[in-house]
């Protein structure tokens, strides 16, 4: 099913990902750098990446301005006014409506994730470009103000008593949902008022939203200084691999300079958001920081301190001695930070040319699923992957 879990549907930057979260991605990027002409090999084994993929959103749409996209969002509008019929009506339905309703709900919410990741994907291409930035805020406005008049679905099934519920649910049509109701209702105890959850909503726009956005744009933005050149962030990162020790401590300083540079805004989106959080915890209720992200995890915070305890626990026995090992691998007493991704003296430092690795990865996962493999295929030969780093173009993985 594709039924967000949400107070509303969560868009790309639209938030911490509240228990109703729209997937934020919907493409692959895998961030090859391109060869540069006065970038030495360091080692490696020179190969040609000019032949690398650049994704094709034409599966979501052709452009911004497509009739399909013009469409889509006004069949969204169709459905959200015929869904907003139920508004403080949910409780009334018998079981068949009950499930019907749902079903449009679940329908509207799919469509409204594709045009939201779709936005985002066309922006992240090159966030350096004002066009696809008002596209993706204009779009962003619009499906915010979707979600706000969807809001009261969810909200109305929270508020459903016990046993008038467990009379909808026991009718075929709304039975089929009942793993995502139950989910839901999960978060019922930090629901708000109506009213408070539109505003949350509606100010994330301009609140949160903006944050995040300002947070990815000056790091798409961001040129490190290595050596004589200037790099992009994924880029200067990708030098931390190096094989060669000088190449990968200019790229460390070159990146830290860059970040240094950035360290007052860095400082502020930071805060900024952490103190955003901290308000929205409050009004809602939850004890600590983690605990809105492992309810949207459907998982307790006992089990998760847990984890953490563990974890902690082990590593002396894990990364300590990891580290001490690569650092006598590499000759050295031990690691520099610049050190940490280095690749094993003994390991295979050639390029990799991209129709190999290509097969590599599909013959992993075919060894593991070959249902798996076959969806890996299908991102291959419909270009639903993004691999050269180029300015402008968002740093980072899309899955």
């Amino acid at each position: 099913m594709g039924l967000p879990l949400a107070r509303g549907i969560d868009y790309p930057y639209m938030g911490t990902g509240g228990p109703h979260m729209i997937p934020r991605h919907a493409g692959l990027d895998f961030s090859l750098p391109l060869p540069r002409k006065d970038d030495p090999a360091g080692g490696l084994t020179a190969v040609d990446l000019s032949d690398l993929p650049e994704w094709n959103l034409g599966d979501l749409y052709s452009g911004p301005d497509s009739a399909a996209f013009v469409a889509d969002f006004a069949s969204a509008e169709t459905a959200v006014a015929a869904l907003e019929c139920h508004r403080g009506k949910v409780a009334a339905l018998d079981g068949a409506a009950f499930g019907n309703a749902i079903a449009a709900y679940e329908k509207v919410s799919e469509l409204l994730g594709k045009i939201g990741s779709y936005a985002q994907l066309f922006l992240q291409e090159n966030m350096d470009d004002p066009v696809r930035g008002r596209f993706y805020q204009d779009t962003v406005e619009r499906l915010t103000d979707l979600g706000g008049r969807l809001l009261f679905f969810t909200l109305e099934i929270n508020r459903l008593d016990e046993k008038v519920l467990a009379a909808k649910m026991a009718h075929p049509d709304a039975a089929r949902y009942a793993p995502w109701v139950r989910d839901l209702r999960v978060s019922r105890e930090h629901d708000l008022s109506d009213d408070l959850e539109r505003l949350f909503l509606e100010k994330s726009t301009t609140g949160r939203t903006a944050w995040v956005r300002l947070f990815d744009e000056t790091l798409a933005a961001m040129r490190c200084a290595v050596g004589s050149e200037s790099l992009t962030l994924t880029e200067a990162l990708n030098r931390l691999s190096d094989p060669q020790p000088e190449r990968r401590k200019t790229a460390a300083h070159g990146i830290g300079a860059a970040l240094g540079d950035k360290s007052r805004l860095f400082t502020l989106i930071t805060n900024t958001l952490a103190k955003d959080k901290a308000i929205e915890d409050d009004w809602r209720k939850f004890p600590r920081p983690v605990s809105s992200r492992n309810l949207a995890n459907l998982v307790e915070d006992e089990v998760v301190d847990a984890l953490v305890a563990a974890v902690k626990g082990s590593y002396a026995e894990t990364a300590h001695r990891y580290y001490q090992m690569k650092a006598k691998w590499l000759g050295k007493d031990q690691l520099d930070t610049w050190d940490r991704n280095a690749p094993l003296p003994q390991g295979d430092h050639r390029k990799i040319p991209w129709t190999e690795a290509r097969r590599i990865v599909t013959d992993a996962y075919g060894g593991f699923s070959p249902g798996l493999a076959e969806i890996v295929e299908r991102f291959f030969e419909r270009r639903w992957i993004d691999a050269p780093a180029r300015p402008g173009k968002a740093s980072g993985a899309f899955s």
